[in-house]
């Protein structure tokens, strides 16, 4: 397939992009700056300009774009800026997708892959949560409200569109493991807050396969990208013994709070999200307990450079 790939430079495009060639596929690459060479297409979202022939020539868009929720305090500038670059972008590929479904249907891409996070189910506790959940009303919640919406004029065309809400995507590499994996290399393992809380997980390996799974299977609407739900405190304790930490060291809600403020519901929250639509339509993840993923994150580690 020839793939369209936007936010490509973040954690999982990063991944995506050199998994998706190695599969076989063609991919262009959005860029906020000069192409420099044929994989890669510019565009503004800010002004919504996109060329609209390079879009019509892929078969499938993924949509992954959207400034670093953890990079920056969530001031009220910054949870703006949070919701404009997701509605932005989504909004002008599904404007553009329906404008060219509407023009040469056979020459449209027919399925976008937006970008989500389980965040839209806000702090569930204990209940677990299958894609026919209501949304929270938690700030995250909102964002995937409004981000999700955004690609209604896609769904209306036809298009068929696959929210990826994807949970807590654990990398040798940085993102939401890089706390936890920091200290582990001292030979010290960290519990954030009771640990009673659940942990909607995937490995950055399983999420590009997933989201190359759904590029072709009969999916549409909500899948949660996870490989499954584990308490907190088993997850870090699956991390201790792959990497032999002596000690586990708590860190305590109050100051989790105190120094995530709007962010700490990410970590502190519990969201007990089952992949259903995804294993139902016959994906099955590499890392499917936490052993596996502590396991795969220790050798990938050690790999690294």
């Amino acid at each position: 397939m020839r793939v369209l790939v936007a936010g490509s430079s973040g954690l999982v495009g990063s991944s995506l992009v050199p998994h998706l060639r190695e599969r076989g596929h063609d991919v262009v690459r959005l860029v906020r700056r000069d192409p420099r060479g044929p994989e890669e297409a510019a565009w503004d979202p800010v002004a919504g300009d996109i060329d609209t022939a390079v879009v019509a020539s892929c078969d499938a868009v993924v949509d992954l774009a959207g400034v670093n929720v953890a990079s920056r305090p969530l001031t009220a500038a910054r949870k703006r800026e949070v919701v404009t670059s997701r509605v932005q972008t989504a909004g002008l590929l599904a404007r553009t997708l329906a404008g060219l479904a509407s023009q040469d249907p056979g020459r449209a891409p027919r399925v976008l892959l937006q970008a989500s996070g389980i965040g839209a189910y806000g702090d569930r506790g204990d209940t677990l949560l299958t894609e026919d959940e209501p949304l929270g009303d938690t700030f995250f919640a909102g964002v995937v409200r409004r981000w999700e919406a955004a690609t209604v004029p896609a769904q209306d065309a036809g298009v068929r569109v696959v929210l990826l809400r994807t949970g807590i995507v654990l990398s040798p590499d940085g993102g939401a493991a890089a706390p936890l994996l920091l200290p582990l290399r001292a030979g010290v393992a960290t519990r954030l807050g009771s640990g009673r809380q659940f942990w909607s997980w995937i490995s950055l390996l399983d999420e590009v396969r997933a989201i190359e799974h759904l590029l072709t299977a009969p999916v549409h609407g909500p899948a949660n990208l996870v490989a499954r739900a584990d308490r907190h405190a088993d997850l870090v304790q699956a991390l201790r013994l792959a990497w032999g930490a002596r000690v586990t060291v708590p860190v305590p809600a109050p100051a989790l709070r105190l120094a995530l403020r709007d962010f700490s519901s990410e970590a502190l929250g519990s969201i007990n999200a089952d992949p259903a639509v995804l294993r139902e339509s016959g994906f099955i993840p590499l890392h499917g307990t936490a052993t596996d993923v502590a396991h795969w994150l220790r050798a990938s580690g050690r790999r690294a450079p």
